[in-house]
């Protein structure tokens, strides 16, 4: 079943340090993936950051690479902060304060942006605005990484996902799986091409588009 709550965040322990339950569940599945699509040098930026726990692990794991975390919520860029002191993983950018629908982001010679739980838990306008800035920032051949649940017209949706959808909308209208076609024509729009659709553990997918020339 897909997390019912995949950005809960509850107190771990004190000051300014959160804890998101599903980070632990799904950070080992999704390193799998970078490894096979991540460039072995560069900056890699981090979009809806939340609390900041996928970037210290990413951060340990490839020690070679140069993280860029982000979030909108500022509570969100204090986690990130707190956790990266903790951790003293030293391959971390201070976290910077993005929001997909800003105007623009104050980020450049970016590697590749990973981008996960964020699409289902904000408007359509947020995924419009993560693909426009995406195809600026990021060179030919460089990887756009999404993880989450989504839905496909070829596959039957998990009856989790199904829950998790009513609940996303019970929430806000505006919320809410998308569809894997929706991606794929915004990605084109913006001059992008899926080159993978890989399933993942609990009824989520990982989408990988490349910027084409």
């Amino acid at each position: 079943m897909t997390d019912s709550k995949p950005w809960t965040i509850d107190e771990a322990g004190a000051g300014e340090q959160r804890h998101a339950p599903a980070t632990l569940r799904n950070r080992d599945a999704i390193v799998e993936v970078l490894r096979d699509i991540l460039p072995g040098q560069g900056t890699i930026l981090e979009i809806a950051s939340g609390t900041g726990e996928h970037a210290v692990y990413f951060g340990r794991t490839f020690p070679g690479l140069t993280f860029q975390p982000s979030d909108p919520d500022p509570a969100c860029c204090d986690s990130i902060a707190a956790w990266t002191k903790r951790e003293g993983v030293t391959n971390i950018l201070p976290p910077l304060q993005l929001d997909a629908q800003a105007a623009g982001w104050d980020v450049q010679d970016i590697a590749a942006i990973l981008c996960i739980n964020m699409v289902h838990i904000s408007p359509w306008e947020s995924s419009i605005g993560l693909f426009e800035k995406a195809g600026k920032l990021l060179a030919p051949g460089a990887p756009f990484y999404l993880y989450g649940p989504y839905l496909r017209d070829d596959v039957e949706t998990a009856p989790g996902n199904l829950a998790f959808e009513r609940s996303l909308k019970s929430r806000n209208l505006r919320w809410g799986l998308r569809d894997v076609a929706d991606m794929d024509a915004l990605a084109a729009r913006n001059g992008f091409v899926r080159e993978s659709l890989i399933e993942m553990p609990a009824n989520n997918i990982s989408l990988v588009y490349r910027k084409q020339g």
